[in-house]
């Protein structure tokens, strides 16, 4: 009954499903060159069109990849392991290292498209920082490209009353990043508070992160609150859903 229904699947479908197997069998791996199209028009006996479909179904799954003038090639997936919790404590940002120093193990991580800028609050953020909305807010973004793949954008908002004229506006922070300046500053954040959610990608998203057809994203919205309660930083990321693994720990 199963090798009737799989007959009643489209062509494109059939043959995407047989190099599906292949690839979870071992015959083709991470790097790998998949058969191109006119490899599958030959070997299955179909139009163009249909060998185009197949690989297709793949890329929209996030299991192969199309390069530019070279072929579509099995995924390499070395996923970013973000350890939600101890990423944050202070032991990490506090001695000077980055929070991401614990994702990234030996891999190689650039930051990019940094902008530091004035903007208006917008409302869900100036509600989140306790401040009017429109009210002039320090805005820092930038984007992490690891291995030379982007894999998120970042947008932090600060209350401008806090950070105005310090290191904060300053494209590198220093040691320990953001989170180690406010605490220099008297504004320690002890409390984060993160949200998550997914979706499919805007146009600018998909851009940004050089996302492959087909792929979601993660958005996390992380406020950091000093000891008083005090909001001090709004930190809205986008997360390349393919390029993560998000993991969470916790105590009962």
């Amino acid at each position: 009954m199963a090798d009737q229904g799989a007959r009643r699947l489209p062509k494109y479908q059939r043959i995407a499903a047989a190099l599906r197997q292949a690839i979870q069998d071992g015959e083709y791996g991470p790097g790998d060159r998949l058969p191109g199209e006119n490899d599958l028009m030959a070997a299955y006996q179909v139009a163009r069109m249909t060998a185009r479909q197949a690989l297709g179904v793949l890329q929209t799954e996030g299991i192969v990849e199309a390069r530019k003038g070279a072929g579509v090639f099995v995924r390499s997936y070395r996923p970013i392991r973000r350890r939600g919790v101890p990423r944050l404590s202070s032991a990490s940002w506090g001695s000077g290292r980055s929070i991401w120093s614990g994702d990234i193990e030996d891999r190689t991580l650039v930051v990019d498209r940094l902008e530091v800028a004035q903007r208006p609050a917008p409302g869900p953020v100036a509600e989140l920082l306790g401040v009017p909305e429109g009210e002039p807010v320090r805005v820092r973004s930038r984007r992490y490209v690891l291995d030379g793949k982007p894999v998120l954008f970042s947008v932090s908002y600060l209350p401008a009353e806090l950070v105005a004229g310090t290191s904060i506006e300053s494209e590198d922070t220093g040691p320990g990043g953001t989170y180690a300046r406010l605490t220099e500053l008297g504004h320690r954040p002890v409390r984060f508070r993160e949200e998550i959610r997914s979706r499919m990608p805007s146009v600018e998203e998909a851009e940004r992160l050089d996302l492959a057809p087909g792929t979601p994203v993660v958005l996390i919205c992380r406020t950091a609150f000093t000891a008083e309660g005090r909001a001090v930083e709004v930190n809205e990321m986008t997360l390349d859903s393919a390029s993560y693994v998000l993991e969470y720990e916790f105590e009962g």
